[in-house]
C-alpha cells in the first residue's frame, strides 16, 4: 500500500513559503507533499476583506480535487480551523488530520473565542490591527521573535519579508464540529517551547486523544524552520501508520 500524500496548510499571516525546509525534508524521504497558499496569503492576491473561513475550506477542497488524491492534511496554528472546516465538509476526501501546534476547534466556537478563553494568550501582545480594523499583522520585531526565537537569522529575515496581513473575519467565525471531522484519524504535534500558543493550551486541546496520536517536539512555534528534519520524521511516522 502506498503512503498518502501530505497537504500542508499554513497559519495566520503566513503562506506556502513557510514550508520550504520541511518540503525539502519530506521529498528527500521520498514522500509526496505539497503546500497551499490560502486565499489572501502568499502568492494569492485575493483582498483580505473578501475572505472567510469558507474561503479557506473551499481552497483546500479545490486543491484536493485538482490533485485527485486523499491526503493527510496538516494545519499549523490557525490552520487547524481551516483543515477542520474542510474535513467537516468532505471527510471522505481526507485521510487524516494533523494539528501542528494548532487550534483544534471546539463546537460552536470561533478561533478568537478559543484564544479569549485560554488561560494565557501571549499572541495578543505580538500583533497589531491594520488601519481598517479588518486584519492584523505580527509586529516585525516582537512578533517575529516569538514566532522564530529558535530559528536562524536567515529564517527571521525571510519571515519578515514574507509575512502578511491576516483577515480577522475567518478567525471570528464559529465552526460546527461533528464526527465528520472528529472521527477521522487525528494527530497532534505539541511544540514544547512555543511562545505563541502555550504548550499547556496545546495539551488541553488533545487531552483526551489516544497517547499514540500525540507527538512532541522541543521546537518553538515554527518547527518547519527550526526542526524540519525532526518534523519530517514525525510526519513520516504518521504517514506510514495512515498508509
Amino acid at each position: 500500500m502506498t503512503d498518502p500524500s501530505v497537504l500542508l496548510i499554513h497559519g495566520s499571516a503566513h503562506g506556502a513559503w513557510c514550508w520550504r525546509d520541511l518540503l525539502a525534508e519530506l521529498h528527500a524521504r521520498g514522500l509526496k507533499a505539497r503546500a497551499l497558499d490560502l486565499p489572501s496569503h502568499g502568492a494569492d492576491r485575493t483582498p483580505y476583506d473578501e475572505i472567510s473561513l469558507d474561503s479557506y475550506r473551499d481552497a483546500i477542497l479545490a486543491d484536493i480535487t485538482t490533485h485527485g488524491d486523499r491526503p493527510i492534511v496538516v494545519g499549523h496554528s490557525a490552520g487547524g480551523y481551516a483543515i477542520a472546516a474542510a474535513a467537516e465538509a468532505a471527510p471522505d476526501r481526507i485521510a487524516a488530520l494533523v494539528y501542528l501546534c494548532a487550534y483544534v476547534p471546539e463546537d460552536g466556537m470561533s478561533l478568537a473565542d478559543m484564544r479569549r478563553a485560554a488561560q494565557d494568550h501571549p499572541v495578543l501582545g505580538l500583533i497589531e490591527k491594520t488601519g481598517d480594523g479588518r486584519a492584523f499583522r505580527f509586529k516585525p520585531e516582537a512578533g517575529v521573535e516569538a514566532l522564530c526565537h529558535d530559528c536562524s537569522e536567515e529564517v527571521k529575515t525571510c519571515v519578515r519579508e514574507h509575512i502578511g496581513p491576516q483577515a480577522i473575519r475567518p478567525q471570528e467565525t464559529p465552526l460546527r464540529v461533528t464526527p465528520a471531522s472528529t472521527a477521522l484519524p487525528r494527530h497532534y504535534v505539541i511544540c514544547e517551547n512555543d511562545r505563541v500558543i502555550p504548550p499547556a493550551e496545546q495539551r488541553k486541546m488533545c487531552a483526551d486523544w489516544p497517547a499514540s496520536t500525540v507527538h512532541s517536539l522541543s521546537s518553538g512555534h515554527s518547527p518547519y524552520f527550526a526542526q524540519p528534519a525532526l518534523l519530517a520524521d514525525t510526519l513520516a511516522h504518521i504517514l506510514h501508520r495512515s498508509g
